[in-house]
């Protein structure tokens, strides 16, 4: 399949092949072990979506159907360290792809309650299975407003996909490229001309939150709204991408892009929708 890339493009890949340390939200402080000691993974299992995830609130749901509850306490700034990378000194992806963190994070920061509802996959093609592609900023946020929604801040993205742990990658500690539609470097094609490898919405079933939220890592990257003014990245960019997209990334949840004004679209384009939830009513006293 052609694509046309916008003359953007060329920068943003180059920006997201680099490894760095800062996140649109806070600071992630990546640190390597300055001495490797075996550690025991932790093996938490992922949650399926339950009722928990869909609490009722004066007997209606939450959160409207194909969206799932968030409710719990966000930590800002981050501090995780990596045990072992994916790739050799010697590679363009050296201290760049974690393969095993250290099974606990470090909040640096006060804790902030979030309460809100999050699509549980991608947006979908129409009579499709697919995630919508070629959207841009602009276009994903029409498209979730005009459904009562709103693009997702950031933070509520990273939330619901490291969840209370405050996990790495969405499924967990260690990198798993079976897990979701990550880290292909076959037949990708080039800028300008990318091979599309979408896979059909929610369909790695180990690519899940602790939410219960799917895909939010790799299949496509997924269009956020910057929290404030000025912290897109610390660049001043309103609009931040997430989770990216089928290519060799960090595919963590504190991983960002930014680079691309709010009409770029490209076949690695998505949209992940929010809302906010219903609340408990309060009786006047």
């Amino acid at each position: 399949m052609a694509v046309a890339f916008a003359p953007a493009c060329t920068r943003a890949v180059a920006a997201e092949s680099r490894p760095t340390s800062e996140t649109a939200v806070g600071v992630t402080t990546l640190k390597l072990a300055s001495s490797f000691q075996p550690v025991p993974a932790k093996v938490v299992p992922t949650p399926a979506p339950s009722n928990d995830l869909a609490k009722k609130v004066n007997g209606e749901e939450a959160c409207p159907e194909g969206m799932v509850l968030v409710d719990g306490e966000f930590c800002p700034e981050v501090e995780h360290t990596c045990l072992e990378w994916m790739d050799p000194p010697s590679s363009r992806y050296a201290n760049f792809r974690c393969k095993r963190y250290a099974p606990e994070a470090k909040c640096k920061s006060p804790k902030v309650h979030k309460r809100y509802c999050i699509d549980a996959t991608e947006r979908k093609e129409p009579e499709s299975d697919l995630p919508r592609h070629f959207m841009s900023w602009t276009t994903s946020r029409n498209l979730c407003e005009a459904e009562g929604a709103r693009l997702c801040r950031e933070s509520e993205w990273i939330f619901a996909c490291e969840g209370e742990e405050m996990r790495p990658y969405p499924y967990g500690w260690e990198r798993d490229s079976s897990a979701c539609n990550v880290d292909l470097s076959e037949n990708i094609g080039r800028v300008g001309r990318l091979v599309d490898h979408r896979s059909p919405a929610g369909s790695h079933a180990k690519c899940a939150s602790p939410f219960g939220v799917q895909d939010m890592a790799g299949n496509v990257e997924e269009w956020t709204q910057a929290d404030g003014p000025g912290q897109g990245s610390k660049m001043g960019w309103k609009e931040v991408l997430k989770g990216s997209w089928w290519i060799p990334s960090r595919h963590a949840c504190r991983q960002f892009q930014v680079g691309h004004n709010d009409v770029y679209n490209g076949a690695e384009t998505g949209t992940r929708c929010c809302k906010d939830a219903r609340e408990p009513h309060v009786a006047a006293r």
